[in-house]
């Protein structure tokens, strides 16, 4: 909401009570672990920590969402990135009872100085980068579905990522600083075509056409196999959720379908995941990475 420029965010009103254990009765029934990135904010409220601790306690990874969850991290001073990723962590970790070793960035918001931090604090991976063609052109219709003054714009100018970041690698690589390197496990997008796949797209297709949406997705599996990318699939907590749990973010893609559709929906695609490639959480699969290529952390 407030990356929306809506009003009433200040309240933090939260559907994690409805979500969480959701979202974890239908993993637990297909047998799966993931990878949660948690905002900090989140954690830092005592109402929200038994439901973040049953997250850790169902065998699932933590990640590092920042604190603010403001998608112009790229626009942090070093000092506001150190406090914003160190905030964050010691809120998750006093909810969960994990210290993350994966930081998410809110927006896909990058930038050299903030991995230079996340070296220095010894993060295993970072997973922020959008190798997606179509990212400014989704940020404008963005910015036509809300009311944005000359600053708000300005913040949020890099929404989603620019033409450079869409160029970025989508198989995991290094980012080769100055005397240590962070991997980068990106957010996977169709291989040559460079579109996004994430569930959330995948939804706005499906608003469209289920078939078509089905039919993309299998093609985008079937190209991640025969270029040997090992896809990085993102999902957001309102792909678990439908209009019949919340109104006020019928603004993205999806939040117009009833949440048992939802979940059917969702239910398919992570079949179609798992029957072709072993489900891991983020940190096993950048443990098991080996003689990744270096990539010279160029930003704007």
């Amino acid at each position: 909401m407030k990356t929306h420029g809506d009003s009433g965010w200040e309240a933090y009103p939260s559907y994690l009570e409805v979500v969480v254990p959701r979202v974890l009765r239908f993993l637990q029934a297909r047998n799966l672990t993931i990878t949660f990135f948690i905002v900090g904010q989140d954690a830092a409220l005592q109402k929200n920590h038994d439901l973040l601790k049953a997250i850790a306690d169902a065998g699932h990874e933590i990640g590092n969402h920042s604190f603010h969850h403001e998608p112009w991290m790229h626009l942090y001073s070093l000092e506001q990135v150190e406090t914003e990723l160190a905030r964050a962590e010691d809120h998750i970790e006093n909810a969960t009872g994990q210290r993350p070793r994966g930081f998410r960035a809110p927006g896909y918001s990058l930038s050299r100085m903030m991995l230079s931090v996340l070296a220095r604090k010894g993060y295993l991976y970072d997973a922020s980068t959008f190798p997606s063609l179509l990212a400014p052109l989704a940020r404008s219709y963005y910015f036509t579905t809300a009311k944005f003054n000359a600053e708000q714009r300005h913040q949020r100018a890099m929404l989603g990522g620019t033409l450079r970041d869409g160029l970025r690698p989508i198989k995991p690589y290094r980012w080769q600083m100055e005397t240590t390197t962070v991997i980068e496990i990106p957010v996977t997008t169709m291989p040559l075509l460079r579109t996004p796949i994430h569930v959330t797209y995948l939804f706005g297709l499906a608003c469209l056409s289920r078939e078509v949406a089905h039919s993309y997705f299998k093609a985008a599996l079937k190209l991640c196999r025969l270029t040997g990318t090992a896809p990085s699939l993102l999902l957001h907590p309102t792909d678990f959720l439908g209009s019949d749990d919340v109104s006020e973010l019928s603004f993205i893609p999806g939040m117009s379908l009833p949440s048992e559709e939802k979940l059917e929906f969702v239910s398919l695609v992570l079949r179609r995941l798992s029957d072709q490639f072993t489900i891991l959480r983020i940190q096993q699969h950048a443990s098991r990475l080996s003689q990744l290529p270096a990539v010279e952390p160029n930003f704007p």
